[in-house]
């Protein structure tokens, strides 16, 4: 039985950045088999590429909606398409 693979690329705006989002994220992601990375953006946003089976990667982009604790999430863009399979582990940049 083949998983089906997907990658998600993930813009999240809000009070995201100063509040351990990308450490939490990574933790999560990697609890959920993902790879990819994760980086806060000079517009106060964080963007981030999540890869793995489907499901784990929708399960994560939701975790986005709301962050950790101490995040304030407004806004979750994500655009979904196949899996490269080019990325190895999950780097907080």
């Amino acid at each position: 039985m083949s998983t089906n693979r997907e990658r998600a690329h993930v813009r999240v705006s809000g009070n995201v950045q100063g509040v351990f989002f990308r450490d939490s994220a990574r933790r999560q992601a990697e609890q959920l088999g993902l790879v990819g990375w994760i980086e806060n953006l000079p517009d106060g946003r964080v963007e981030a590429v999540f890869e793995g089976p489907t499901e784990s990667v929708r399960e994560m982009v939701g975790w986005c909606e709301s962050g950790p604790s101490q995040a304030d999430v407004e806004n979750v863009e994500a655009d979904y398409g196949e899996a490269g399979g080019d990325l190895r582990g999950f780097e907080v940049r």
